[in-house]
């Protein structure tokens, strides 16, 4: 149903979002990770608006993405009930609730995708990104033995800008892991990993940007 669902929204917006996000796509290496991705995996991006959400809906065309999606979005019934069609995982983050993680290992063990934003929220105005990573996407990452692919995005939506995306190389958590360590502490590392990951990718951005000028 959420195959089928998601494909549906994809086909009938594929217009619409062209025109909108006018969208260009940047790749690190684009022999290792381009918009095609095969088997598991854990796209984990910078955070600047809701509409992230849609950008990489469909950057990542060719598979479903699970979005792990914060408890404010589905206060609206009608739209938390199309995010639950949208396949949309349930986030509460005011409870310490973490039964998402359980439903999120699920989904990567029959080979799917999972999205997630680090940040946990958008930063405000008088905040300078990147925010401080939670930790749960390394958790789940490491728990899961699942590679991160690592993504940046200017989030310009809606306005006479291009909307550009970075995709980085996947990261593989088990690179990072010292057995000496704690869980914690290996944790700790792949999350710094990753962050410092998307920092390289907005600094690609940025060269970009400034080469078009």
């Amino acid at each position: 149903m959420i195959f089928l669902f998601t494909y549906f929204v994809k086909f009938t917006g594929w217009l619409a979002y062209l025109i909108v996000f006018k969208t260009k796509v940047i790749y690190q290496n684009r022999n290792i990770q381009g918009r095609r991705i095969k088997g598991k995996a854990i796209i984990a991006s910078n955070h600047t608006a809701v509409s992230d959400y849609i950008l990489y809906l469909f950057v990542f065309f060719w598979r479903t993405l699970r979005y792990q999606m914060a408890e404010v979005l589905f206060k609206n019934k009608l739209l938390g009930f199309f995010l639950k069609l949208m396949g949309g995982i349930y986030v509460n983050r005011d409870n310490h609730d973490f039964s998402f993680i359980d439903k999120c290992q699920k989904i990567l063990a029959k080979g799917g995708v999972i999205g997630a934003f680090p940040e946990s929220r958008i930063p405000k105005k008088e905040e300078t990104p990147l925010l401080e990573f939670k930790p749960s996407i390394s958790y789940l990452s490491l728990l899961s033995n699942t590679k991160i692919i690592p993504c940046y995005t200017n989030g310009r939506y809606f306005t006479k800008d291009r909307a550009y995306v970075v995709i980085g190389e996947p990261i593989n958590p088990l690179d990072y892991v010292d057995e000496k360590l704690s869980e914690k502490e290996n944790i700790d590392i792949i999350n710094s990993v990753l962050k410092k990951h998307i920092e390289e990718l907005r600094e690609i951005y940025e060269r970009n940007k400034e080469e078009k000028k």
